[in-house]
C-alpha cells in the first residue's frame, strides 16, 4: 500500500483512467462489430448507417485522446473497404 499522499493520488487516478479506457474500448469494439454484422447480413443500408456512426465515433475518440489519429484512420479505412465490398457483390 502507498504511504505518500502523491502515490495514493496516482492510484486513484489510475483506477479512474482504467475504467474510462475500458468503457471506450468496449464501446469501440461494439461499434465495429455492428458494422461487421451488417456487412455479413448483406444489408447495405444498415451497413452504411453503422459505418457513419463508426466513423464519427472513432474520430471523436481521437479528439478525446483515447485513440491516435492513424489508428482511427486505419480502422475507418478497413471498415469502409468492408462496406464497399457489399456494393461490388
Amino acid at each position: 500500500m502507498a504511504h505518500h499522499k502523491s502515490a495514493k493520488k496516482r492510484i486513484k487516478q489510475t483506477i479512474v483512467k482504467t475504467e474510462r479506457n475500458r468503457y471506450y474500448r468496449t464501446r469501440m469494439k461494439n461499434i465495429i462489430r455492428s458494422v461487421r454484422e451488417a456487412v455479413e447480413a448483406g444489408d447495405q443500408a444498415k451497413a452504411q448507417e453503422a459505418f457513419k456512426v463508426a466513423n464519427k465515433q472513432l474520430h471523436h475518440y481521437v479528439s478525446k485522446g483515447f485513440l491516435k489519429k492513424q489508428t482511427a484512420s486505419r480502422k475507418v479505412s478497413r471498415l469502409h473497404k468492408l462496406v464497399n465490398s457489399i456494393e461490388a457483390a
